[in-house]
């Protein structure tokens, strides 16, 4: 067992502990008794960039697999438990893994880790389950992506920034992929993933560390992991030399752009210094683009830039949605201007220390319940390999320096570097 170094009382700073059941599950205690309730979270690792072309969307499937039943658990049985103990739920995937977990008074703590346990112990996998979720998958891909106004419009950017790595699709998955995948198929997934040495256990909250632990060993430390290789793709893109530049044409009232230039990985040691470029960039009515594309030319209703974090490198994007009449290209041009002058002059000491200040209250605002901190611990032995890292999120941005946010931008923020999207209306008639 260890324990995290240097419990430095401030507002951001989370005391744990951490360990490993024989199995391989990795556990993490955090202990905080000012108020009765506690979390039970869990991340397995494992994401849309685990699956392969042609089988996409089982992760995202699983986020809805998990709650259809194990041994001891009906189908949705987990919402039934949990609410009626007063608590809330709920489970979410991304590129690089998946959640699940529970919020709950402190008093019911071993339903929690019960329902976790079973699921990962014996979850219901056969036709009728597999058949139903896909149905649900199906028609969340229809709603939110292709019968959406810009719903396709970030898979579209994915599939021309990508070329190798396996973010070049979405977390849902092709329709296609989706409707083909079999029993066989989902089996061998969640036999892969859905295993305790590939899972991390964080409870947090009003706990006894001596009774948490003794109920982790009473409910997990009898599943079995599989000894068999677990698929983790670490291709990386080659350097990009040339623009990308493509047009897409949907049901959409007015144009938008887009523009993706590949960036070191989450765990790198230039992502916090783009991660404040963006705030520079686009987060409040002074930020460098608000202020100048809405504000001032007045070409575009909205304007967002962020630095897409990943295990993988990732991307530095920006979108901007054009005022009615606008060209796309006055809006390219005024970016791509703006972007040449982070490069040239830098920023300003006040520009960095003002994003660093926002950044900093919306760290320790994210950290106030005791489920996002438990999620930020495993976000960080996860994602960064040392869940010690979630206190170093802070002194890392509050590190960074003005030239350093210059450097990152002459380094990754150039057209070359670029992969530009322009999504445009139908000519003529919008189609029913």
């Amino acid at each position: 067992m260890s324990v995290s170094p240097d419990p430095i009382r401030s507002p951001y700073h989370i005391v744990f502990e951490e360990y490993d059941l024989d199995n391989g599950l990795h556990v993490i205690l955090h202990r905080d008794t000012s108020l009765p309730i506690v979390a039970v979270n869990v991340w397995y690792h494992v994401g849309s960039k685990n699956e392969r072309e042609g089988k996409t969307g089982f992760a995202h499937l699983f986020e809805h697999m998990m709650f259809q039943g194990s041994a001891n658990v009906p189908p949705n049985g987990h919402f039934q438990y949990v609410q009626q103990a007063g608590g809330t739920l709920n489970g979410s995937t991304t590129f690089d893994r998946t959640n699940y977990y529970e919020t709950l008074p402190a008093h019911q703590l071993e339903l929690g880790l019960w329902l976790e346990a079973d699921r990962m112990r014996s979850l219901r996998l056969d036709e009728q389950t597999l058949e139903t979720q896909r149905n649900v998958v199906m028609e969340e891909r229809r709603s939110r992506y292709d019968n959406q106004p810009y719903g396709t419009m970030f898979e579209e950017l994915l599939t021309r920034a990508y070329k190798l790595q396996p973010y070049r699709w979405p977390t849902i998955g092709s329709m296609t992929d989706i409707r083909n995948a079999t029993l066989d198929d989902v089996r061998a997934f969640h036999a892969m993933y859905y295993q305790p040495r590939n899972a991390s256990l964080c409870i947090a909250g009003d706990i006894d560390f001596d009774t948490a632990r003794r109920l982790v060993e009473r409910h997990f430390a009898d599943i079995p992991s599989n000894d068999g290789d677990i698929y983790r793709p670490w291709v990386h893109e080659q350097r990009q030399h040339f623009q990308v530049r493509d047009f897409v044409y949907d049901a959409v009232p007015l144009p938008a752009f887009l523009a993706a230039m590949h960036i070191p990985p989450l765990a790198g040691d230039e992502f916090p210094a783009l991660y404040l470029l963006a705030t520079i960039l686009t987060h409040g009515a002074s930020s460098r683009l608000y202020r100048r594309l809405v504000h001032d030319e007045c070409i575009a209703q909205t304007v967002y830039s962020g630095a897409l974090g990943l295990e993988l490198p990732g991307l530095f994007m920006i979108r901007a949605g054009a005022q009615q009449g606008v060209d796309l290209d006055e809006i390219e041009d005024a970016i791509f201007d703006t972007l040449a002058k982070v490069r040239e002059q830098g920023v300003t000491e006040a520009e960095l220390e003002k994003a660093k200040n926002g950044l900093e209250a919306m760290t320790i605002s994210d950290l106030a319940s005791v489920q996002s901190r438990a999620d930020g611990l495993n976000s960080a032995r996860i994602l960064l390999g040392d869940a010690s890292h979630v206190n170093s999120d802070l002194p890392r941005l509050q590190a960074v320096t003005a030239d350093e946010v210059q450097r990152v931008a002459n380094a990754y923020l150039v057209e070359e570097n670029s992969t530009v999207l322009h999504y445009l209306p139908w000519p003529g008639e919008v189609p029913a």
